[in-house]
């Protein structure tokens, strides 16, 4: 089956239209403290994008609910059904950690699946310490930058249905892990993983993180779009956290205008464009449901996989 053919491709409107009676719980207030930065989305889009997919997550998530239950029953087993894990995945600046706290609010709502958990991969990013031994401080973000075992074994511990899992913390103001710090995560009814390399491919004879996934997003715009969109947001950045003294990149807000805009254009083409074109890009067909944006942020087209 070719690719094209997995997939069928809806118009903003077509899925609106998928809504049906789904509410609008979230408001004005709470959007602006879920946005990311230099991200214009408004309460239309919820309504018109994320409110459908909420409700195509909970029939989804309903359904696997089931099948655990049919498996449990067939083998005389009680147990609580395990957690639905959602794996979200997209380019630097597309916007998905957006996607991913947007969707860890409102599926929240639901009485069905009120105990959400987020994890994001930044998280299971190897200590700088270890990527300047290494030589590779300059491919952060890349497969190689992430300590893959321990990812895959945090989820594969979650979707076990271990009482509590912990996960290390990463820190955006100091750009690297912090010592000592964990996230846990207490048995959710929902465990949602958000990062750049979720859809990768496992090396030979292992297992990949998104073999535990019960459903996965990719957030795609074309690479000029999410490039204007980086420097933008690299530009807000150095007027706000970047001037932290704490900030990893505090030398940064010192830089002219022109300065900055060089310094963006530079790290785009030579590490975030490489990672989307080399690593990134080429998984988006592995998800199970394609959020298209235009070049104003909005989502106007949305592919969602048949089989």
């Amino acid at each position: 089956m070719a690719d094209g053919d997995a997939y069928v491709e809806l118009s903003r409107r077509q899925w609106r239209d998928l809504r049906k009676n789904t509410p609008l719980t979230l408001t004005e207030d709470e959007l602006e403290e879920l946005r990311g930065v230099d991200d214009p989305i408004d309460l239309a889009e919820v309504t018109d994008i994320y409110l459908p997919l909420t409700r195509l997550l909970n029939l989804h998530f309903t359904g696997s609910r089931q099948r655990s239950a049919a498996v449990g029953a067939f083998l005389g087993e009680h147990e609580a059904p395990p957690p639905y894990v959602l794996g979200i995945a997209g380019s630097v600046a597309v916007g998905k950690s957006t996607t991913a706290r947007l969707l860890h609010t409102l599926l929240a709502r639901w009485p069905e699946h009120p105990r959400v958990d987020l994890v994001t991969t930044d998280s299971f990013l190897h200590s700088n310490k270890v990527l300047e031994e290494r030589g590779i401080m300059h491919r952060k973000g890349f497969p190689e930058s992430y300590d893959r075992r321990a990812l895959v074994r945090f989820v594969a511990e979650v979707k076990a249905g271990r009482p509590s899992v912990n996960a290390p913390v990463y820190s955006h103001l100091e750009y690297d892990i912090v010592p000592g710090a964990v996230q846990t995560v207490r048995r959710p009814d929902i465990l949602i993983v958000e990062g750049l390399n979720v859809l990768q491919p496992a090396p030979p004879a292992a297992l990949a993180v998104n073999d535990y996934f019960d459903f996965s997003i990719y957030v795609d715009a074309k690479v000029e779009d999410i490039r204007s969109w980086y420097v933008g947001r690299f530009h807000k950045l150095r007027r706000t956290a970047f001037s932290d003294p704490k900030s990893y990149f505090q030398y940064i807000a010192d830089l002219s205008d022109e300065e900055a805009t060089a310094f963006a254009e530079d790290v785009w083409r030579d590490i975030n464009e490489r990672n989307l074109v080399e690593n990134i890009a080429p998984t988006r067909g592995r998800a199970g449901l394609i959020l298209r944006k235009g070049p104003d942020h909005s989502i106007r087209q949305v592919r969602l996989r048949r089989t």
